[in-house]
């Protein structure tokens, strides 16, 4: 386990935090793709820019790269041995994405780079895609399982008790 992506249902269920405790676990360097992604004043980088800053992380020996992002996610895929997918309930999402907001309001996240913001179009985007999300995410994580480690953990338990301990059984 030296290539690592963390991928979950939705915002808020924690991939980042999960990513950087694992990183310092396996002490393999932690990159979030919000980071490439999202320029200061949440300003989308171009298709080319994000693609480019992942290709160059992908090069390197050991990472662990969290995010989703569909556009790059096989380009990520096909050099990871192990995926892990991260599923919590959707109102547990969106509960975790408030309080997010509200301890970083007016700050900015470390695995983010831009002032924390919360929006109409965000929320919605979180409910109205999340049923489908896991449907998608169930069928790329089967066929990803042919020939990579691929690790779903479903609730705050299986979750927290990976990072505490499972860790060690797949490395």
């Amino acid at each position: 386990m030296k290539k690592i992506m963390v991928i979950g249902v939705s915002a808020g269920v924690g991939k980042s935090t999960f990513a950087h405790q694992l990183g310092e676990k396996l002490e393999i360097d932690v990159y979030h793709l919000d980071r490439y992604f999202w320029k200061p004043g949440w300003v989308e980088a171009s298709h080319e820019e994000f693609k480019t800053a992942q290709e160059e992380i992908l090069t390197k020996d050991s990472w662990i790269i969290d995010g989703n992002y569909s556009k790059t996610f096989e380009m990520r895929a096909n050099h990871a041995d192990t995926i892990i997918y991260l599923e919590l309930p959707r109102y547990q999402c969106l509960y975790r994405v408030f309080k997010r907001y509200f301890k970083h309001i007016g700050k900015k996240r470390p695995d983010l780079g831009c002032t924390e913001k919360i929006d109409w179009q965000f929320i919605k985007f979180i409910w109205t895609t999340y049923k489908p999300r896991i449907r998608k995410m169930q069928e790329r994580l089967n066929r990803l399982s042919q020939d990579k480690t691929v690790i779903s953990l479903r609730g705050t338990k299986e979750i927290n008790n990976f990072v505490k301990n499972n860790w060690e059984d797949v490395r």
